[in-house]
């Protein structure tokens, strides 16, 4: 399966951080490609750290549910702790992290779109098109290595 990842940091050794986690997937499968660096403001919650994010693409055997635990487990090792804040009143928001890896999109061997929707993941991602530091990278990583 051919998956696309997004992946960005905001916090310390940004470059470094994604550096990291990009050696990490290649446990998860073949990295075949890797989009240049965008920059970014935060998109959902304010900060003075701006962002660094990346596509990869990613060639893997892992069903995208497996796969979904490999990043998670990525995200821990690279020091992620939670994916928002708890907000008092109950609510969560998004906060600075350390790094992020989204399952963006993935294809099949024979080129069919993957979707997935369930609670812990939905493929492709609900707001890849909201966001240009996702449809950047990845209309460059396609246009050069292929869907």
């Amino acid at each position: 399966m051919t998956y696309y990842l997004g992946i960005g940091s905001n916090l310390g050794e940004r470059e470094q951080t994604i550096r990291e986690a990009i050696e990490l997937l290649r446990e998860a499968g073949a990295v075949e490609a890797v989009a240049p660096y965008v920059y970014s403001a935060p998109q959902g919650f304010e900060s003075e750290h701006e962002f660094c994010n990346t596509v990869v693409k990613l060639r893997s055997e892992l069903q995208p549910h497996e796969l979904l635990a490999s990043t998670q487990a990525i995200e821990q090792q690279l020091g992620r702790t939670e994916h928002s804040l708890l907000l008092p009143n109950g609510t969560k928001r998004y906060a600075d992290r350390e790094i992020d890896i989204d399952l963006v999109e993935a294809y099949e061997d024979s080129g069919a779109e993957v979707t997935v929707n369930t609670t812990e993941l939905t493929l492709p991602h609900p707001r890849m098109h909201e966001r240009d530091f996702v449809m950047q990278p990845l209309k460059e990583i396609k246009k050069n290595y292929g869907s």
